[in-house]
């Protein structure tokens, strides 16, 4: 096996590859060389449009399903088993990087590509899936479409979630015209593999190109309302006051202090987000929404730290004397991963003498969702001093590519078992 064409030591074309994420990166730029690309935004629609051209160049067969997941499928010998998909998402964060799950699906349109490139053609078919609203930046939760399809939501609580603007999933889909007629879900997915930058500092830390995920953080968010009264802000006196800006204030600070209890053991709490009505001054906010959430590698401790999130909500209430009440909440990253498609991962490393490590995800991915429903990998490339949700995020190509020759063999691999 000579130049890296040997079945069982592919590599990619690294230029091509980087060249198609300088392309994404010029599509919805942020104020500080990163992106602002929220889900179903214009620059949203720019990307899935360029991105389908792309597969359509490359011969995939491209369909959208009903919550906007766009998927491109290369044939196999037999069409009807069950195909290996590669996935993750196109849409960033309000102040996002220009990598996070971008090169997951890039590097999975150069895994196709490559295979094309070489005349490999697999026993199974390979689908390469972007997923809708990962991030949950504007529609809430996050992993929406890769849940839908999953069977964890529902499709039409997903069709009415709502941004900020009170623009339905739904309505939003239909305006850029990617409300596809496929179903969601509800078919045999033989395996599926993720490639995503790390969005932590281990990997860059140590030298070492790829991490294999064998599981995450479990993650439990919440959605809480808080309900007082609205008052004029100078006349009415303290003890008439039902501020629910104070409610919140005194949550948020709970929970801030629930993950500084477990911050030894590597637990989280953020406060991630406060909406208020009516936000002005001289009036006091009747109603307030706070999104938090809390992570733990020991599912464990993350129960405890919502049974202390519950304990605080009373005590809050009570103080500035409100109603307070959750009213949605989701989990997800207690899952683990297959250890078949690790084995895979590991295989196809050691034979590229590529160096691993064994990692927790500690962020959401759409391979949670899919781990519910096929066997699942999940792998991580280092990205410059863990830095993402930043437009600050930064990877280099010398030691991306190391871990996207090891998704392209394992993929082929798996698509002909």
């Amino acid at each position: 096996m000579d130049g890296g064409t040997g079945r069982n030591e592919l590599r990619i074309d690294r230029e091509r590859l980087w060249s198609t994420l300088e392309a994404s990166a010029r599509i919805g730029p942020g104020r500080a060389g990163g992106l602002r690309r929220l889900a179903l935004d214009d620059a949203d629609r720019e990307m899935r449009d360029l991105f389908v051209s792309w597969c359509r160049e490359a011969g995939l067969t491209v369909t959208v399903d009903g919550v906007g997941n766009i998927c491109a499928r290369r044939a196999g010998r037999e069409p009807d088993l069950p195909p290996v998909a590669i996935g993750s998402h196109l849409d960033t964060q309000v102040a996002g990087g220009r990598y996070d799950g971008i090169l997951g699906v890039l590097s999975g349109l150069e895994v196709l590509r490559r295979l094309d490139d070489l005349g490999i053609e697999t026993r199974r078919p390979i689908e390469l899936i972007d997923w809708s609203n990962e991030e949950g930046a504007r529609f809430t939760p996050p992993m929406l479409a890769s849940g839908a399809f999953a069977g964890v939501h529902a499709l039409d609580w997903v069709l009415a979630r709502k941004d900020d603007d009170g623009k339905s999933f739904g309505q939003e889909l239909q305006r850029i015209g990617y409300a596809g007629d496929a179903p969601v879900g509800g078919r045999e997915l033989d395996s599926y593999f993720e490639l995503h930058i790390e969005q932590g500092p281990i990997l860059e830390a140590e030298g070492v190109p790829l991490g294999i995920v064998t599981g995450g953080f479990a993650t439990r968010g919440f959605n809480i309302d808080i309900r007082g009264e609205n008052a004029h802000s100078g006349p009415t006196p303290m003890a008439k006051r039902r501020n629910a800006l104070v409610g919140a204030g005194y949550l948020i600070t709970a929970v801030n202090e629930i993950g500084w209890r477990f911050a030894e053991s590597e637990g989280k709490a953020t406060a991630a987000r406060l909406e208020i009505w009516p936000n002005k001054a001289g009036i006091i906010s009747d109603w307030a929404q706070l999104t938090c959430d809390f992570r733990h590698p020991d599912p464990k401790a993350t129960a405890e730290m919502e049974a202390q999130l519950r304990a605080a909500i009373p005590e809050a209430a009570e103080k500035a004397r409100v109603e307070i009440e959750i009213v949605e909440d989701w989990t997800f990253g207690a899952e683990r991963f297959d250890p078949d498609c690790i084995a895979l991962v590991r295989e196809s490393a050691a034979e590229l003498g590529v160096p691993t490590r064994d990692i927790l995800s500690q962020a959401g991915h759409d391979a949670y969702h899919l781990s519910r429903i096929c066997p699942t990998a999940l792998l991580f490339t280092p990205c410059r001093d863990g830095i993402t949700h930043n437009e600050a995020e930064h990877i280099e190509l010398d030691y991306t590519a190391p871990g996207v020759d090891v998704l392209l063999n394992a993929v082929l691999k798996r698509a002909d078992r």
